[in-house]
């Protein structure tokens, strides 16, 4: 489907198609071993750019359902260094911080920062406020794992109209936000499904907003990590079909193979 958009983000403007976000994880734990940062952001970020990833997401925490969380301080003692090596590297590169902590995120903006993912939908304390004040670009994320409420697609919707009225109430740019549904955030593997062969639904209630979509070898495929890379791909398929503006993926080159091949 044809979805046209305004997003901007950085120095880009994307108005259509499907882009890939590429994952950089300064991380030690995170589910995926092969997308781990070392001493590296700076390499791993150059191979993104040059298989033709549109933003770098760099993140300092695991959000898978057993991780153990990890503090503001330490979280940005593993992002901050690498978003300074890659704003130094590649000055034209949009960067994006998955972060829910405001400290965090204003401490990458100050570092080069274009972006802020967050993945708890505007949990913390003046992160919309921090957003609108610095100019940057915000995917705001819905996370069901611990909602009341049972349906699921009405949960995403009111999750998501509170989270993008936060924000322009906070003084954000209608065309700096982008919205994430949530795969691999909800009650179970099933309701991960529902979502993604529905995503052009929750897409439909928000035909103002560009949608980001993260499956990139995420439980719901089964089997272990390194075996998720087909059905990852058809999802990224999937994506193309349903105009999603992003895919956020860890294997740069083979999703945006297959984005070149369906577009």
């Amino acid at each position: 489907m044809k979805r046209i958009y305004n997003f901007k983000a950085g120095n880009k403007t994307f108005t259509g198609g499907t882009h890939v976000m590429a994952i950089l994880n300064a991380t030690p734990d995170s589910f995926y071993s092969a997308s781990r940062l070392q001493d590296d952001a700076v390499k791993r970020a150059g191979e993104a750019i040059a298989q033709g990833a549109a933003i770098i997401d760099i993140g300092g925490q695991s959000t898978r359902p057993s991780a153990k969380p990890v503090g503001a301080l330490e979280e940005m003692g593993r992002v901050l260094p690498a978003v300074e090596a890659v704003r130094a590297a590649y000055p034209e590169a949009v960067i994006s911080v998955d972060t829910f902590y405001t400290e965090v995120a204003g401490a990458c903006v100050e570092a080069g920062a274009d972006m802020i993912n967050d993945v708890s939908c505007l949990r913390a304390e003046g992160m919309a406020r921090l957003i609108a004040d610095t100019g940057v670009s915000a995917c705001i994320m819905h996370d069901r794992r611990s909602s009341k409420i049972e349906d699921l697609f009405l949960d995403k919707q009111l999750g998501l109209e509170r989270a993008v009225s936060q924000l322009l109430s906070a003084g954000v740019r209608a065309d700096r936000i982008l919205l994430d549904g949530g795969i691999g955030f909800n009650k179970n593997n099933g309701e991960d499904w529902e979502l993604l062969r529905g995503y052009g639904r929750l897409m439909d209630e928000f035909p103002e907003y560009p949608f980001l979509l993260g499956t990139s070898r995420k439980s719901m495929f089964g089997g272990e990590a390194d075996s998720r890379l087909s059905a990852t791909l058809d999802s990224t398929a999937l994506a193309v079909r349903e105009g999603v503006l992003f895919v956020r993926v860890h294997d740069v080159s083979d999703n945006k193979a297959v984005i070149d091949a369906y577009s």
